[in-house]
């Protein structure tokens, strides 16, 4: 079985942008939880405060699905 979540520093250089703009998609909520994202279950420490961890190929969809949206709303 093939681990399908990755680092997010991973992530960001595979879909080639930068973690602060991985952290903005999901935190503005264009990344949704348990579908591009999921919290770490590693190195839980008070305060809890558990990394992110990414799937690529769900995140790559939704950010060419963003991308296709932008340019059809410009287009318009």
């Amino acid at each position: 079985m093939v681990n399908i979540w990755t680092s997010s520093e991973a992530a960001a250089e595979n879909l080639e942008i930068t973690e602060i703009q991985l952290s903005n998609l999901r935190e503005k909520g264009l990344l949704k939880p348990g579908i591009h994202w999921k919290s770490s279950p590693y190195g839980q420490k008070k305060p809890w405060n558990p990394q992110a961890l990414y799937n690529i190929k769900m995140c790559r969809e939704q950010i060419n699905n963003l991308y296709l949206e932008d340019n059809d709303n410009i287009a318009a």
